[in-house]
């Protein structure tokens, strides 16, 4: 289908960015990488009068460290394809470089974006999730300046965000985690499909126990979750499988899964516990 009309924005700058979202209004979008926002629009599911196309905003694109903060700073504009190769992504935040690797196909990850794919927050998405569980940040432009938003706030209802209508995402930080061992696992009907459950986790062991586990849910509610019954219960446990797989049995507590056509509640509920104890399992180097 042909999308309804709109106007169109090319701003150069962040801050003409802010200025045209702001004339824009709610009835403005942002087009990053496209590779959510053009097939909405097609569909005409959306009918924003205005697109302010941030692509050509050189700031928003990169990966540095922030040393003094002990974080990454990754630009909202880099691609899926430049995190999962950038060596400070891969050194210090492997979790979210291993998770990217798995968005769709080739083609999206050279296109879609870090940022884009936050905003977007489909719950259904692997990358809110990875956030979630490294405790990340994002910062979001205004006509007020700037402000810093934990990702256990940004994320508010299905396909909805803590960010303003006249706000753009600029970038993302994350902690570094490179003492800390990392998995990914996901359950998908097809290679590109989305993921039915993906749970993200990260493990930091100290003289033989789990000391400290993060555990991310993905299309297990509105939002990305924590498992955090699961995490309580691994808190000081034995690096030992059968406490891993006790614990996993919590890590569908305080969730609401969709029941739809790719799975039940119930299966979505049975995937949890299976993903987080193999995703477990195998960030404590135990697989």
């Amino acid at each position: 289908m042909i999308p309804a009309a709109f106007d169109y924005a090319r701003p150069q700058t962040v801050d003409e960015a802010v200025l045209a979202l702001a004339d824009g209004g709610d009835e403005a979008k942002v087009l990053a990488g496209g590779q959510s926002l053009i097939p909405i629009l097609r569909l005409r599911l959306a009918f924003p009068e205005l697109l302010v196309d941030v692509g050509r905003i050189p700031e928003l694109r990169g990966v540095r460290e922030d040393a003094a903060a002990g974080s990454l700073v990754i630009g909202a504009m880099t691609t899926h394809h430049d995190v999962i190769h950038d060596p400070l992504v891969r050194r210090h935040a492997g979790l979210l470089a291993a998770a990217a690797e798995t968005v769709a196909d080739p083609a999206v990850r050279h296109r879609g974006t870090l940022g884009g794919s936050l905003s977007h927050a489909d719950p259904a998405g692997d990358l809110p999730a990875v956030l979630l569980a490294l405790d990340g940040e994002l910062v979001a432009a205004g006509p007020q300046g700037r402000r810093t938003i934990p990702a256990a706030e940004f994320f508010t209802d299905y396909l909805q965000t803590a960010l303003r209508p006249d706000e753009l995402l600029v970038e993302v930080r994350v902690p570094k985690t490179e003492n800390w061992g990392f998995h990914y696992e996901k359950f998908n009907l097809s290679a590109q499909a989305w993921a039915v459950v993906g749970v993200a986790a990260l493990v930091r062991r100290d003289d033989g126990h789990l000391a400290e586990s993060r555990i991310g849910l993905t299309n297990m509610g509105t939002t990305p979750l924590r498992a955090s019954a699961t995490e309580e219960a691994l808190a000081g446990a034995d690096a030992d499988p059968a406490a891993v797989a006790r614990a996993a049995e919590a890590a569908a507590e305080g969730t609401r899964p969709a029941s739809d056509l790719s799975a039940s509640r119930e299966y979505r509920e049975h995937l949890a516990r299976v993903l987080t104890r193999r995703a477990v399992l195998a960030a404590a180097g135990m697989e």
